[in-house]
């Protein structure tokens, strides 16, 4: 990449989920600036008031709350919201963040494309979680609109479990808490056949690889930059995770899924605007109907990527964002010549 482009920034929360990125960038000495989407601010009248990058690539995490940085979220809308109204160019813009921060939405999205979810209602009181259950088949989750990494899913048996939770003590360990934005899904919980989810990737809105997960109990937090061993017992290398990082027990593998559930997963990329990404699908252990249930806009590649499936995501990932930044200067500086003329 031409060092007179403009700087690539890397807008992002997660002290340690990146580090695979800034490295890859630093080998090929590509100019890039990490932004603080935790402690920031801009100023409306300026398009870039923390400097002048060629674009802007955002890795929010809506997990953010939980490392103390919830403020960031919501402001992420509006600074994201900010620079395309100017006109700069935004990998996982507004609409993919919009998406990564709602199930509800990702929800009716999956409606509108006729693809397959598990039977959901959404609530926005915990009181209305024992009759948006009615019609559901138990086991049920009730998961927070605006979650990352499994946050605040919570799993119930019985109806008789749910009735005990809606009617406990409001802030009590017990109670539903419905997150961020007071917006849950009430959701039947799918038991996976073979005991693991998949997981599809994207760059650039095209597949690049796809994984199985294999789950230890009732886990939600699927991470795959957090897991921890191969299918064979061999520990991965997980530079994207503090040293001394729990062990999440989680293994994994290399998995191609069929071509319709590539194609499905793309159209879901694209209809969300999500260049860089995942979806999760499961198959359900009782008749096995494939159901989509996730999309993630902060998909995290998984760790160690070369022994997993074979090459390193984030070398594919740099030659995108290259690109993108290379084509985004260039339309910067026809536009700038337009108006000069």
């Amino acid at each position: 990449m031409s060092q007179a482009i403009k700087p690539i920034a890397i807008y992002y929360e997660h002290p340690h989920w990146f580090k695979p990125l800034f490295a890859e960038l630093e080998r090929r000495g590509t100019p890039f600036v990490q932004v603080n989407a935790a402690q920031h601010h801009f100023d409306p009248a300026q398009l870039n008031g923390d400097g002048d990058y060629s674009l802007i690539f955002n890795r929010m995490s809506p997990s953010a709350y939980r490392r103390g940085h919830g403020q960031g979220i919501f402001y992420t809308q509006h600074y994201l919201g900010h620079l395309e109204q100017r006109g700069k160019r935004v990998v996982n813009g507004q609409k993919a963040f919009r998406y990564e921060t709602s199930k509800a939405l990702q929800l009716s999205l999956l409606e509108s494309l006729g693809l397959p979810y598990p039977k959901s209602r959404v609530i926005n009181s915990p009181t209305d979680a024992l009759q948006a259950s009615d019609g559901l088949r138990f086991p049920i989750v009730v998961k927070p609109n605006i979650g990352g990494s499994g946050a605040g899913v919570k799993k119930f048996l019985t109806r008789e479990q749910l009735e005990e939770s809606v009617n406990a003590e409001p802030g009590s360990p017990a109670a539903l808490d419905l997150g961020l934005d007071t917006t849950a899904l009430v959701q039947e919980f799918i038991p996976a056949r073979g005991g693991h989810i998949i997981r599809v990737e994207v760059v650039g809105c095209k597949f690049i690889y796809g994984i199985k997960v294999h789950l230890t109990g009732d886990t939600f937090d699927l991470c795959p930059a957090d897991i921890c061993r191969t299918t064979g017992g061999q520990d991965l290398q997980r530079a994207a995770c503090p040293v001394d990082a729990p062990k999440s027990g989680l293994k994994v593998e290399g998995y191609t899924p069929p071509d319709e559930v590539i194609h499905g997963v793309e159209r879901i990329m694209r209809a969300a605007d999500i260049e860089v990404g995942g979806g999760e699908y499961i198959i359900d252990d009782r008749d096995g109907q494939l159901y989509y249930y996730d999309i993630n806009a902060l998909s995290n590649f998984v760790a160690d990527g070369p022994r997993v499936v074979g090459f390193d995501p984030f070398v594919r990932l740099v030659d995108f964002l290259e690109l993108e930044a290379s084509e985004a200067s260039e339309a910067t500086e026809a536009s700038q010549a337009v108006e000069v003329a």
